[in-house]
């Protein structure tokens, strides 16, 4: 049956529960008076809250995942209206929505042609929301692990620290389980399920596209915490995730923006105010480029050379479409084999990749998205073009790489108009004066390893 987006009128939120024998939490949403969409997400070897306070702690995290994880359905058909079935919520909770919403389907709407300002608005009481429950959480950091070389620094930096720390994933792909095993720290696994029925609407005509995960991976995290105890959420966010990928209809398009500063700024809020104020999410790497990580994973992440991802392809949700390395003809491949380049030998990043891309002319293309010289940065995870001129001016002075293909190419046509790249270079190594990061983590970051003067 076809499913037409234009003839939804409503967007509702039914119900979510909890399951303390399956520790499993239900999500539950219809469209109008639709069938319901119920997601489910379990959370392997929790404890159920012994006392009323984590019950009552528990219950408003649940809720507030409830609102956020909304958006993968809300998006099939952005009707006009939003209606909240469990209870009200106060306007500080609403204007956080809104703006999640708004700006977390933003490259979604600019792919579907949709103008959703002013249409995303959730319904908001004026009186006052009871006092955010203050539960106190065992002293212990969570890093989630995704597989990449960024979490595999956060990882590193804490256990140099000696920081009291577990790691944490929802979903248990190879790249993961690989990861956690070379870092040897426990770890926590949560499923999540989606509704069945979003497929369904999907192949019959829903509206489909990019949803914020990190905003839904973060309220995931902030219930686990609870259930499994731990007070600080450590993320691996870099500097360059604020940076849009374009403006359109007067809005800044920026993939990560669930990645970025901005948001961290309005969810510690939240938590502050609203949620749990013992609780601290915030990105460990936030004062710095993809570059500098990269200079840094090259030293402190020779174990995980073999086993860390960061190509979507080995991520797919089907089997037979999930790679078992780097497919090598992807934004984020490009990426990250431009950003290690600088800092590994040759024929070790050669080995990683199973390919030299910098010599494949057909990855010309690829490389001049993300080198900023197409209409704008590809939609993926990858860092600003300023830190990749800055990786091809290091590249350019290498006696190794310099000759090759594509940084001959490049290096020719971007690298004259940089007054001073070693000026550039060391900007882009250098960390940000200010951050977000508390002091006692910035303690924790690892220095960066410059290199030598660029020759010319």
């Amino acid at each position: 049956m076809h499913f037409d987006p234009g003839s939804v009128k409503r967007f509702r939120f039914l119900s979510y529960d909890f399951d303390p024998a399956t520790l499993t939490a239900g999500l539950n949403y219809a469209f109008d008076d639709g069938p319901e969409l119920r997601e489910e997400i379990t959370f392997h070897g929790a404890r159920p809250p012994p006392d009323p306070e984590r019950w009552a702690a528990l219950d408003r995290c649940l809720h507030h995942l409830h609102l956020v994880a909304g958006i993968s359905y809300y998006k099939a058909a952005v009707p006009p209206a939003i209606r909240v079935e469990t209870r009200a919520i106060p306007e500080e909770t609403a204007r956080f929505l809104d703006q999640l919403y708004l700006f977390g389907l933003g490259e979604f709407a600019y792919r579907n042609a949709l103008d959703l300002r002013g249409r995303i608005r959730f319904p908001r009481t004026g009186r006052g929301e009871p006092a955010a429950p203050r539960l106190r959480l065992p002293r212990r950091t969570a890093v989630p692990v995704g597989g990449g070389k960024d979490s595999v620094v956060t990882i590193e930096a804490l256990k140099a620290a000696g920081e009291p720390m577990v790691l944490i994933s929802v979903g248990d792909p190879k790249p993961i389980r690989d990861v956690a095993a070379v870092a040897g720290v426990e770890r926590i696994v949560i499923d999540r399920r989606l509704s069945p029925r979003l497929f369904e609407l999907n192949e019959s005509g829903a509206l489909n596209g990019h949803v914020p995960i990190s905003a839904i991976i973060a309220l995931i995290l902030t219930t686990a915490s609870v259930l499994y105890g731990f007070d600080v959420v450590a993320m691996s966010n870099e500097r360059s995730a604020d940076a849009a990928n374009l403006t359109w209809n007067m809005l800044e398009i920026n993939h990560q923006y669930s990645k970025s500063s901005a948001f961290e700024r309005d969810l510690g809020e939240l938590l502050r105010r609203r949620l749990l104020p013992g609780f601290r999410y915030f990105s460990f790497l936030r004062p710095l480029s993809e570059l500098a990580i990269a200079a840094i994973f090259s030293r402190v992440g020779t174990a995980y050379f073999d086993v860390f991802r960061s190509c979507n392809a080995a991520f797919r949700l089907r089997d037979e479409r999930r790679a078992s390395g780097w497919c090598c003809n992807c934004p984020k491949c490009r990426f990250v084999f431009l950003c290690l380049a600088p800092f590994l030998p040759k024929s070790e990043l050669v080995r990683i990749f199973g390919a030299n891309l910098l010599e494949n002319p057909e990855q010309e293309r690829g490389f001049a998205a993300i080198l900023g010289l197409a209409e704008h940065r590809p939609f993926e995870c990858v860092g600003d073009v300023e830190e990749c001129v800055a990786a091809l001016a290091l590249l350019a002075s290498s006696p190794e790489w310099r000759d090759d293909r594509l940084v001959r190419h490049f290096s020719r046509l971007l690298l004259p108009a940089i007054p001073d790249p070693d000026a550039l270079v060391r900007e882009v190594l250098s960390p940000s004066a200010v951050d977000q990061l508390p002091a006692a983590y910035r303690s924790m970051l690892p220095s960066v390893p410059h290199p030598p003067p660029l020759t010319p």
